[in-house]
């Protein structure tokens, strides 16, 4: 859910820690060539001091994968006492929690509901150092069928596939703060649920608790009334591609120069989007892109956080976590927005690409249209409330 205190909580994630060395990071694990057995080995070397953290992790990557699969599939939720800190915020698309116990609460619950749910680690793109702590960005994809009662309700027992990237920021075998992005949309519809009835009761939930989104009435692309600005904030950057695919970024998503698509992304990129969208082409992500700023077309693109590391297939995998605010004006590929409701929205997303060659040959986006859509939800829940107040007073 949208808060407008969000990206002050996010400039602690702008200190970014030291990377370490090449020969180092050439001997941390990566997870796109590896089978899952040889991602957690039993008898390997620690390559990364690890200072603090379990003896049984070898490298950050190691971490992230092994401590991952010992929660979620050996089912040793206590695990999250000792590898999360008792006041970890935990930022998600659809609302933030402040306490670990909620996260113990929250696995529980969606273990019982998913019981066959399966997280492969796609990649992990990271870097840090065990001195000034890590940051971690986990693209996980996920399987699994709807068995049991839970959020989702009535079981149907149909089967699932989505995409979840998660971000960490850890120290000394802790998490303690976590940007996560699952997409709930694909999800829902995959199951055969009611996106519009689960996204009222989502909002229903917050309304009642007296949670109502503020709508500022304007956001950071349009300055007064000058155009949109000329150079992007390359603060958070660690390299020079770093540095470069923020400036790619802006002129794309800020000064829509869609046209840049053709420059940046190589004629047979592969784009995997939310809902499992596989496109390919410079024509596809175009018309992504545009759809995406047709249903916001005063949405303002902000990076919050950028790393990336050389890769086995050749090239860098770059990761960044963004957010995109602005309002609901128009049509779009939010297929379930409906008709422009000129609501206030932010949404949160991550993207993973893979560069070879100066150019961009895949992409791994993720945002939760059910984030969207429960957004809106709630601020149409305020107008009715508001309206019902003033028949009163009339």
């Amino acid at each position: 859910m949208a808060t407008k205190d969000q990206p002050e909580k996010d400039q602690a994630a702008h200190s970014t820690p030291t990377p370490q060395s090449n020969d180092t990071q050439a001997r941390v694990l990566q997870a796109e060539r590896r089978d899952f057995v040889d991602l957690v080995p039993e008898d390997r070397e620690r390559v990364q001091p690890m200072k603090g953290f379990d003896p049984i992790y070898t490298d950050i990557v190691d971490y992230i994968i092994r401590c991952t699969h010992r929660i979620w599939d050996e089912r040793d939720v206590g695990l999250i006492y000792t590898h999360y800190t008792h006041n970890c915020v935990v930022y998600s698309a659809l609302g933030t929690t402040y306490t670990r116990e909620e996260v113990v609460q929250g696995t529980i619950q969606r273990m019982f509901m998913l019981p066959e749910r399966r997280g492969m680690a796609t990649q992990v793109i990271w870097n840090g150092n065990e001195d000034d702590g890590f940051y971690t960005s986990h693209l996980v994809t996920g399987t699994g069928r709807h068995t049991q009662l839970g959020i989702y309700g009535k079981p149907t027992g149909r089967t699932f596939v989505a995409r979840t990237i998660a971000d960490c920021m850890v120290y000394e075998n802790m998490i303690y703060r976590e940007w996560l992005v699952v997409d709930t949309m694909a999800q829902v519809k995959q199951i055969g649920l009611d996106p519009q009835a689960y996204a009222e009761n989502l909002a229903k939930g917050y309304f009642d608790k007296g949670l109502l989104a503020v709508d500022m009435g304007e956001n950071r692309r349009l300055i007064g009334q000058y155009p949109p600005e000329s150079k992007p904030d390359t603060a958070i950057a660690n390299t020079d591609l770093e540095r470069e695919v923020l400036e790619w970024l802006h002129e794309i998503h800020n000064k829509r120069m869609f046209g840049k698509i053709r420059d940046v992304y190589a004629p047979t990129v592969q784009y995997h989007g939310p809902l499992m969208k596989e496109l390919y082409g410079h024509g596809a992500v175009t018309h992504q892109t545009v759809g995406l700023y047709s249903s916001f077309p005063d949405g303002f693109y902000m990076p919050q956080h950028i790393c990336s590391q050389p890769c086995e297939e050749g090239g860098t995998k770059v990761a960044v976590r963004w957010l995109i605010e602005g309002h609901h004006l128009g049509w779009g590929v939010f297929e379930e927005l409906g008709a422009p409701t000129g609501k206030r929205v932010q949404i949160m997303g991550m993207s993973h690409f893979h560069i070879k060659d100066g150019r961009i040959v895949d992409e791994w986006t993720n945002y939760d249209e059910m984030s969207v859509l429960m957004q809106v939800k709630l601020a149409q829940m305020a107008d009715r409330d508001s309206a019902v107040l003033v028949e009163g007073e009339g």
